[in-house]
């Protein structure tokens, strides 16, 4: 059967109606409940890779203010999930991230990527990332950011990864001009990317909970970005 030439004429079906299947939708697929095996397999007990993306970010050549970041992924019910995944990404100390993109003027630091991968414990829930306190960054438009870090959430149930931010509770004067957190009108959504403050074992230690939705406690859902 040979095609018309007309680039204005309909083209005829290339099989019978009656010759075409109607196929059902593929079901969709969330982001667990096997998440660990294949992007954090090391926490899952296999120990396959030379090097695993982990959730120690620095080394001893890292600058900047060594932290922990730790907390919890808490469902509705105020259940942790035990099996969740995060993924992070911040600059470093001065303020610049290492990408190619990041055109400031500020210094990079060869010893820090700035992305790490970190899992809830599976029977606490509590994740911990080692890493640096980030420095304000400068955006394209001359505004601040405040310091902080981008979390990504992956867990059952969750088709799409969530997105949010983590700032820091003694940067008060900073994240009170943050253009995102002056863009969330209630504050007490703002207060749910606020991280507390410790000092635990020699270490600065910064606390936080990720709600996925509010929780029987009172507790508020943490604010997600459509990224």
């Amino acid at each position: 059967m040979s095609l018309p030439t007309d680039p204005y004429r309909p083209v005829p079906p290339l099989l019978p109606r009656a010759m075409v299947t109607r196929f059902p939708e593929t079901p969709s697929q969330t982001g667990g409940p096997y998440v660990h095996i294949g992007l954090a397999p090391q926490q899952a007990g296999f120990d396959i890779f030379d090097n695993n993306f982990g959730n120690v970010l620095v080394t001893d050549e890292t600058e900047g203010e060594r932290i922990v970041l730790e907390g919890r992924v808490i469902d509705g019910t105020g259940t942790p999930v035990r099996d969740a995944l995060l993924e992070s990404w911040q600059a470093n100390a001065h303020g610049r991230y290492a990408h190619p993109d990041d055109a400031q003027d500020k210094d990079l630091d060869p010893n820090f990527r700035g992305w790490g991968r970190t899992g809830g414990d599976f029977e606490t829930g509590v994740f911990t990332i080692e890493t640096i306190k980030p420095g304000a960054v400068t955006n394209p438009d001359g505004s601040v950011s405040a310091p902080h870090i981008l979390l990504v959430i992956f867990a059952r149930g969750i088709n799409l990864g969530l997105h949010t931010r983590v700032y820091f509770e003694d940067e008060a004067e900073l994240n009170a001009d943050d253009p995102v957190l002056k863009g969330i009108e209630w504050e007490v959504r703002r207060n749910t990317l606020i991280a507390s403050r410790s000092e635990r074992d020699g270490r600065t230690v910064y606390t936080i909970d990720i709600r996925l939705q509010d929780t029987p406690d009172g507790g508020a859902e943490t604010v997600f970005f459509d990224i």
